[in-house]
C-alpha cells in the first residue's frame, strides 16, 4: 500500500479550541476550493495564473488544511484526552474492512 506520510508541528503562540480550529479548517478548506475553481476557471473569472503557479497554490492550501487538521488533533489529544493514535488504527481497520486498502507484500 502506498502512503504519503507527513510530520506538522505543533504552532506555537495559539490557544486553539475545538470550534476556532473546526471554522479555521473550513476556512482552509474554502481557501483550498477557491484555489482549484480558479485553476478549473469556475470562478467566472479569466485565468490570469499559468498551471504551474495555479497548481503551486493548490499545494500550499492542501498543507494549510492538513496543518490545521493537525492542530485539531493536539487540542482533540491535549484538551479531550483523545487518542489520535488508537484512533488512526481504527481509521486503518475501517478502510481495510470497506475495501478501499488490500494488504500487499511487505505492507505492515
Amino acid at each position: 500500500m502506498q502512503k504519503k506520510i507527513i510530520a506538522l508541528p505543533k504552532l506555537n503562540n495559539l490557544t486553539p479550541t475545538m470550534e476556532s480550529t473546526a471554522l479555521k479548517l473550513m476556512e482552509e478548506a474554502g481557501e483550498l476550493a477557491q484555489a482549484i475553481g480558479k485553476l478549473r476557471g469556475m470562478s467566472g473569472e479569466s485565468r490570469t495564473a499559468s498551471e504551474s503557479e495555479a497548481l503551486a497554490c493548490i499545494t500550499r492550501e492542501l498543507l494549510d488544511v492538513a496543518q490545521t487538521a493537525v492542530s485539531m488533533m493536539f487540542v482533540l489529544e491535549e484538551n479531550y484526552g483523545v487518542s489520535i493514535e488508537k484512533a488512526l488504527d481504527e481509521h486503518m481497520a475501517k478502510l481495510l474492512r470497506k475495501g478501499y486498502l488490500v494488504h500487499g507484500p511487505g505492507d505492515e
